[in-house]
């Protein structure tokens, strides 16, 4: 995806207003080696966990679990035995992921490998309990063997993908590392407070086909947002679209609210919503239109001038709901 070169200028709080020129930047996510980013190996703690380790991927081992399989010969026949007729001698396993990927082959012995499962491995696996594989981040939670994978798809302390937009980044980890990784990395605008005043320019208004601007950071009630802005076309319309993610779980981002406004010559388009954790991608969330769309049209209208080049002012603000415990309701909490 391209990223517009822009100008674009931003007024945090209201308090000053500068002039930010941004331009290409793509991220190699193999550029550095990145220290937080989590394997989805599990580390073997005991022997049996070894076990119950592919020796081609490293992941943990679910049923169908594979072995290696031994041609026998007996007055000239070839049998090739099954799990319910005998083990074979060799009894390397792998997980039935990996068993098409070494073509059949088993990639300890070279055996054939049928298919031919090793119950008594499976049934091993039934008996344990064992931590999340993000324990190191921070979960507690003991799990039997069997749905722990179920817990680890779904877990709040596993690593976040990067938010940034511009480019398809496989880098992972916490919020302070992305944090890190934005401003150092993708070299993004960090602000900090719970109002912003940006100006987005494109030159040419009608090249609007997947145009990203710089991602901007803010840092407020001590969390940090994504304000996203961005071009894309909605059916056979060209649009523009601004929404703000949180670095954060879904959960904690029910706890905000925010509000985007644009506007000139005495008219103005609104919104107002719950930001969305970056667990959801930025394309999710474009896609699901959760945000302040402005048509192409009404977007070089409030531009002014020959209507030939973008020049859009995006205000906003960021507020945290908090609970009255007299009335039993939300009432906003604006930042100093």
């Amino acid at each position: 995806m391209e990223i517009d070169s822009i100008e674009c200028v931003s007024s945090t709080d209201g308090i000053y207003e500068e002039e930010i020129h941004h331009h290409h930047h793509q991220f190699s996510s193999s550029s550095k080696p990145l220290s937080n980013v989590v394997s989805p190996a599990i580390s073997p703690a005991t022997s049996v966990h070894e076990l119950l380790e592919c020796p081609v991927c490293t992941n943990s081992m679910y049923p169908p679990i594979h072995q290696c399989g031994a041609s026998w010969k007996l007055q000239g026949f070839v049998f090739l035995h099954k799990v319910i007729d005998i083990m074979c001698h060799n009894g390397h396993t792998l997980c039935s992921t990996c068993k098409s990927r070494v073509h059949n082959r088993c990639p300890t012995c070279r055996q054939e490998l049928g298919d031919i499962r090793c119950l008594a491995l499976e049934k091993v696996a039934e008996s344990l309990e064992l931590p999340c594989k993000y324990c190191s981040l921070g979960c507690p939670e003991i799990f039997p063997y069997y749905s722990k994978l179920k817990h680890e798809a779904q877990c709040n302390f596993r690593p976040y993908n990067c938010p940034y937009a511009g480019s398809e980044c496989a880098v992972v980890g916490d919020i302070p590392f992305l944090v890190s990784h934005l401003r150092d990395d993708h070299k993004v605008d960090m602000h900090t407070g719970c109002t912003f005043n940006h100006r987005y320019v494109k030159s040419n208004p009608r090249e609007v086909e997947n145009a990203t601007w710089m991602l901007t950071v803010f840092n407020c009630f001590g969390q940090y947002f994504c304000l996203h802005f961005e071009a894309f076309q909605l059916g056979m319309a060209p649009v523009y679209m601004a929404f703000l993610r949180f670095m954060g779980d879904e959960i904690e981002a029910r706890n905000f609210s925010y509000s985007l406004e644009v506007g000139a010559n005495g008219r103005k388009l609104t919104w107002e919503g719950t930001p969305r954790s970056i667990r959801d991608s930025h394309k999710k969330v474009r896609d699901s239109h959760d945000g302040l769309i402005i048509q192409r049209n009404m977007a070089l209208f409030f531009s002014g001038g020959d209507r030939k080049e973008l020049k859009l002012r995006v205000t906003g603000r960021i507020w945290k709901e908090q609970q009255n415990p007299d009335a039993g309701v939300c009432i906003p909490n604006l930042c100093s």
